[in-house]
Parts: structure tokens; C-alpha cells; sequence
């Protein structure tokens, strides 16, 4: 057996480890501060890490990173170091008891603010942005950034988005490279849900970057 298949973590293991995670104390509706799914993040980290080689050895920027599910997993299968960044200081602190947690807080720096003073030296963008349902094109201005910051991105947006999502790619010089096609399930979080639990129809988008075309 060669040595990148004795390096290989079960998918199982992995997603098991995410879920064990904390989510966020008192999410903001406005924020949209929906925790990923552990079956949907071990997707994401999987195809990136194994089907593309994207995470081991990478320099990661985790936007939006939430309680930091994502980069924790990113750093797991392998990342040199990942940049998690969050407006919201409660979640960023949840952020470091979980990577202290997973034995992974030198490897995982966590940053309270916006993303725009980011400085594009990432190979890799992670992330599961707002769906822009309470605040109109959030989920756009992520995409904006994760662009502009590293030559691979993969971003999670609502199928029924599909096509904007694909002509605003195209129109800022992007290519997407695979799309996934997955159901997230979204519990009762919120007042102003109505049921125990539903489910969204979501794809998974791996996109080559400007910077990673040229």
C-alpha cells in the first residue's frame, strides 16, 4: 500500500470528529449563522482534499469560518495552515475552544473582522456563505472575495441560485471546474421556523480563480 493511501482519514472518522464540534452558543438569524453539516463539510473537505489535492500542504483562507468546522477538517486532512475570518466574536471564540479541542490551535488563526483586508496569498478558499436570504447578494460579496483571495474556491450555494451563480462566475473570470449537487439539512434554529427540521437543495461549487487561470 503506498503512502498517500496509509494517509488517507475515513470519511466516516472525519465527519464524526466535525460533529463532535460546539456549535455556536446563540446564533443571529441576520447573519445566517447556520452551522454546516458534518456530512456536507466532510464532502467539501473530501473533494478538495482527495479528488483535487487542494488542502494538504495549502495555505487555507476559511471566510466566514462560523465556529470554524471547515478549517478545523481543512487542517485535519493535512492544510500547512488555515485563515479563518468572522465578523461575529462569539463565534470566533467558539472558533479557538473548538481547534484547542481538536488539538489544531497552531495551525488554525482566527481573525475577528471583515475580509476585505485580506491579502490574496491563499491557494484555497473554503467556505459556506450566507444564501443571501436575509441580506440581499451576501452570499455574493463572499464569492466576490474568495475570488479575488485564491486560484481554487469551493462555496456551497442554493440550487435554486444555480444560474446567477454561474453567470456571475463567468462574468468575473472565474471557471467552475465541478459542481455537486447535495441536500443540507437546516434544524429548527429560529422563531420564525415553522418545523422541526427541512431540507435545502444546495451544490457545491469547486471554481478555478482568475488568479489560479492565469
Amino acid at each position: 500500500m503506498g503512502r498517500d493511501a496509509e494517509e488517507i482519514i475515513p470519511r466516516r472518522r472525519l465527519e464524526e470528529a466535525l460533529r463532535r464540534l460546539k456549535p455556536h452558543p446563540h446564533p443571529d438569524p441576520e447573519l445566517e449563522q447556520y452551522t454546516t453539516p458534518p456530512r456536507v463539510a466532510a464532502e467539501l473537505l473530501f473533494t478538495a482534499r482527495y479528488i483535487y489535492d487542494d488542502i494538504k500542504g495549502r495555505l487555507v483562507a476559511d471566510l466566514g469560518c462560523g465556529t470554524g468546522r471547515l478549517g478545523i477538517g481543512a487542517i485535519m486532512l493535512g492544510a500547512e495552515a488555515v485563515v479563518g475570518v468572522d465578523i461575529d466574536s462569539t463565534a470566533i471564540s467558539t472558533a479557538r475552544e473548538n481547534a484547542a479541542k481538536a488539538g489544531v490551535s497552531d495551525r488554525l488563526h482566527l481573525l475577528i473582522g471583515d475580509v476585505a483586508p485580506l491579502r490574496a496569498v491563499f491557494d484555497t478558499v473554503i467556505m459556506n456563505p450566507p444564501f443571501g436570504t436575509r441580506r440581499r447578494h451576501a452570499d455574493i460579496e463572499f464569492l466576490d472575495e474568495a475570488l479575488r483571495l485564491a486560484g481554487a474556491v469551493y462555496s456551497i450555494h442554493k440550487s435554486s441560485t444555480r444560474e446567477f451563480i454561474r453567470r456571475h462566475i463567468r462574468g468575473r473570470g472565474g471557471r467552475i471546474s465541478a459542481l455537486f449537487e447535495m441536500e443540507m439539512e437546516i434544524p429548527h434554529m429560529f422563531r420564525f421556523h415553522r418545523k422541526p427540521r427541512r431540507f435545502v437543495e444546495v451544490d457545491l461549487y469547486r471554481i478555478e480563480s482568475p488568479k489560479g487561470l492565469n
